[in-house]
């Protein structure tokens, strides 16, 4: 595997493979791997010759009272463990290489990002498409892998990508859950045992809504009333949003019907933890 630390010799790397007829699946994470992320790379191998994950704490995402200082970090281990899957690169530039002094311009994607999570973390999402797109331009994948817990920013990287005419497919990938229940997520190293237990009321209120759903309830306010009383009566949850909307646009639903995820926020503790489910899919086993 090589370690790429710099735009230029990324694209340097991204051009050779394409004039050799390789195509290339990218990989974006902030590090700190876990299950969840090597899945991507896995679901990325499938899909291209050549496998990118790219590795870089991205700061302006981050708000100014959030983790961005204390975001957990272990670049041996990440790279030891990306070199196990089968990545062909690591890229993992400074951020003076990717926001180089003087730097202005931000990508934004109106009327999907100032709901859900958009509306306790402003300037978050544009954060977020800025560095994608820069990605995109550097890497110059025909395949982009990004995982399913962050639904938002799936849907976001979706709309961008259509609407800037980008020939690259991106692929969402299942989300991918501790034995308990618990969504796999780097900051899920920050729980105490206690609080641990505490955020298992998300997994237990989406279990409780597939069930509903499964019983044919159709009434989204329902839903929401006993989802949000599921979280509320769990000791330690401090519940940020709850809310089922379409899968595509964002839009609040109605009526539960294919297509309608049920997304939610909370913090327990000082965590704050995203978890959601299509509530129509087929439970991955």
């Amino acid at each position: 595997m090589e370690i790429i630390r710099t735009p230029v010799a990324m694209t340097a790397w991204a051009n050779r493979m394409i004039a050799a007829g390789d195509s290339i699946a990218l990989v974006p994470t902030m590090g700190y791997f876990h299950e969840g992320h090597l899945s991507l790379m896995r679901q990325a191998r499938k899909l291209a010759k050549r496998v990118v994950v790219s590795l870089f704490v991205n700061p302006i995402q981050f708000g100014p009272q959030e983790d961005l200082a204390r975001y957990p970090r272990d670049f041996d281990r990440d790279a030891a463990l990306a070199e196990q899957e089968g990545v062909d690169v690591l890229f993992a530039p400074a951020v003076a290489a990717m926001y180089p002094e003087g730097s202005r311009t931000r990508v934004a994607v109106a009327g999907l990002t100032g709901g859900l999570c958009g509306g306790s973390r402003p300037g978050h999402f544009e954060g977020v498409t800025t560095v994608v797109a820069k990605l995109f331009h550097l890497v110059k994948p025909r395949f982009a892998v990004f995982g399913q817990k962050d639904f938002q920013q799936l849907a976001v990287i979706r709309r961008m990508t259509a609407d800037l005419n980008w020939d690259i497919e991106i692929v969402g990938h299942s989300i991918v859950r501790e034995a308990d229940g618990l969504a796999m997520s780097s900051r899920n190293v920050y729980l105490s045992a206690g609080e641990r237990q505490s955020a298992l009321g998300l997994s237990r209120a989406i279990r409780h809504a597939r069930q509903r759903v499964r019983e044919g309830l159709a009434d989204a306010a329902m839903l929401l009333r006993e989802v949000r009383e599921i979280l509320t009566a769990t000791p330690g949850i401090a519940v940020e949003y709850v809310e089922c909307v379409d899968e595509k646009t964002l839009a609040p639903a109605a009526r539960l019907a294919p297509g309608v995820v049920l997304a939610m926020a909370a913090r327990v503790g000082t965590t704050r933890l995203i978890d959601n489910d299509d509530l129509f899919a087929e439970e991955v086993k």
